[in-house]
């Protein structure tokens, strides 16, 4: 439940404006607002004196773990006030989102938020980790944090949460590069799925990586299992609570211990997997007896490592017998790609501006242990945010294998590689090729989009490339030179659809283009050459079709030119149906 209260009329007017902005809340008056339902509300904006809202609420307050994010706004809308819950409520947010709908002044008093400091008892929830400690215990992180004292940062995983951490160091926040060196800290914040030994305090953040496979004898008695393999895990330096999934073979599915394991601590995935999922699996311990019963060599090791999508064991397989005709075993693998170590994130750079790489793009950028970048496409300026060290190389003079040799060299040393396309890698990014040697060799990898020339192209027509009742669709191609197109795609029988279409990599065959868009288009379609979009060299031509090889020809653009042809090049007409009184549903639930 979340209520809006107000006292007066015009507190009643900005509650009006509040409940049109913010879902789930229910506008009432001061007056009408059960006090019994305190501990049952998520949040609570009281409009009025924020004296009142504090008699109001005094009587009821817990502790900021149960207690519901109440923010105070004054009748005048000009202070927006996060009195209770501020983190773990929510409070502070949501006093920033009620500031910014009536144009108020948040006023927060959260020392971590002021500061910019990471807020250790939300972080978990923020990014899909669990966390045990006490309240007491994370009171006096939270203390060691915002007074500057000496922090360590362990990280044994690669995920979004440990890549923010990474790009938002506190100054006294050092990144612990080796696991043996775990002293001259006064806390070690540790993102991982493994358990260290310390002097100082250790607030431990599990993330939801772990996979156990689970074998059993027929009608095994589940009693006390679950506490023997946490107790096992824990003596192998590994937490129970990263365990997200259990995995059997369908044979063992009706089992009582699959059943009680696949609602343990946080497991929230059951995998049932049948003889042939598991089949071309190698375990490190197979066993002849078990392939006879069940088709798979080894249930317990091979589940894991099919639920972890091919990653690693980290636990072998343990047998395990605590009653009479009660034997079991079980296995743990850690997904595939979680455990830091090499990494290469290919990088959409966008159109040419750097002020148009995505943030996550950036950060990657900044981080980076080596970029290579398309330097006949890139500007090298998109590179200049790189740190102190980080290797910055051209790809332009190299041939294929000498980047991967580079590539790999870096990888294997466990760094951060960034390989920087242009526009969005996934459209004619060349990223085929090394996506399959980076799978030949195991590589992990990821892809960051960016923004593609065409939408760039759009920005600079000022042009809406859908057109309702007109154009639907954007056709992405290019002409075709050495590389030859398939049949189905040459560009005469696409341009029969007259949809906006976007031509790469074809301002050399100009020529060829436009004899085979006029088989489709009307000689005055509109057109426009767009040469080094978002660069600071940036010409956009606009003509018609039956003129574009001349304009290409005369102002000598070459491969960075992208051809826009179509009826939506600065097309005004029409009225998107969005804007009808039919379709403001589709705004508001």
């Amino acid at each position: 439940m979340k209520y809006i209260i107000y006292i007066n009329e015009a507190g009643h007017k900005l509650g009006k404006c509040l409940h049109n902005e913010l879902n789930g809340f229910t506008l009432i008056e001061y007056h009408a607002f059960d006090h019994s339902l305190f501990g049952e509300c998520e949040a609570i904006i009281f409009i009025g004196a924020l004296g009142i809202c504090v008699r109001m609420i005094a009587p009821m307050i817990n502790d900021k773990y149960h207690d519901p994010a109440v923010v105070c706004v004054d009748t005048t809308g000009r202070n927006a006030i996060s009195v209770l819950s501020g983190h773990v409520g929510g409070a502070n947010n949501l006093c920033k989102e009620v500031a910014h709908i009536i144009g108020a002044n948040p006023v927060v008093t959260t020392q971590s938020d002021n500061t910019g400091l990471w807020a250790l008892d939300t972080i978990a929830r923020q990014f899909g980790w669990t966390t045990d400690i006490t309240p007491a215990a994370m009171n006096q992180a939270i203390s060691t944090l915002v007074n500057g004292e000496p922090v360590g940062l362990l990280l044994d995983v690669r995920d979004s949460g440990t890549e923010y951490l990474e790009s938002s160091l506190p100054s006294n926040v050092t990144l612990i590069t080796d696991h043996d060196e775990l002293s001259g800290f006064k806390l070690i914040i540790a993102i991982t799925p493994f358990i260290y030994q310390s002097d100082c305090q250790i607030i431990y953040y599990r993330p939801m990586v772990l996979n156990l496979g689970i074998g059993c004898r027929r009608n095994c008695n589940p009693a006390n299992i679950p506490e023997y393999i946490a107790a096992t895990l824990e003596k192998a330096g590994i937490s129970s609570a990263s365990i997200k999934s259990v995995s059997t073979v369908d044979l063992k599915k009706e089992e009582q211990l699959v059943k009680e394991l696949s609602s343990w601590n946080n497991v929230n995935i059951c995998n049932i997997y049948t003889p042939e999922q598991l089949d071309g699996i190698n375990v490190p311990n197979p066993s002849q007896k078990v392939l006879d019963v069940t088709g798979v060599a080894g249930v317990a090791e091979s589940c894991a490592i099919k639920a972890s999508d091919g990653g690693k064991l980290i636990l072998e397989k343990q047998k395990g017998k605590l009653s009479e005709n009660s034997d079991f075993t079980f296995a743990v693998a850690i997904d595939k790609g979680a455990l830091r170590g090499g990494h290469i994130e290919i990088v959409g750079a966008g159109p040419g501006d750097p002020d148009l790489v995505s943030v996550r793009g950036h950060r990657f950028l900044q981080q980076a242990d080596l970029i290579l970048y398309a330097g006949s496409l890139v500007p090298k300026e998109l590179t200049d945010c790189a740190k102190s060290g980080c290797v910055v190389r051209s790809s332009a003079s190299m041939t294929l294998g000498e980047q991967f040799s580079l590539m790999k060299e870096f990888y294997d040393r466990g760094k951060l590689i960034v390989r920087l396309h242009t526009g969005d890698p996934c459209i004619y990014g060349a990223i085929q090729e090394q996506m399959a040697f980076f799978d030949r060799f195991g590589m992990q990898y990821h892809i960051t989009p960016g923004i593609s020339s065409f939408q760039a192209a759009a920005a600079a027509l000022k042009s809406q490339f859908t057109i309702p009742e007109k154009v639907q669709t954007i056709i992405l191609t290019r002409g075709e030179g050495r590389t030859p197109m398939p049949e189905k795609e040459q560009l005469h029988k696409l341009a029969a659809s007259q949809s906006t279409m976007c031509i790469y990599l074809s301002a050399g065959i100009v020529d060829d283009v436009q004899r085979e868009l006029l088989k489709a288009y009307p000689p005055n379609t509109p057109v426009a050459a767009c040469y080094k979009l978002t660069w600071r060299e940036e010409k956009i031509y606009r003509g018609v079709l039956k003129d574009l090889a001349q304009i290409v020809h005369e102002n000598n653009l070459t491969l960075t030119t992208l051809l826009v042809v179509g009826e939506a090049i600065d097309n005004r007409n029409g009225l998107s149906r969005l804007y009808s009184d039919s379709f403001k549903h589709l705004f508001r639930p």
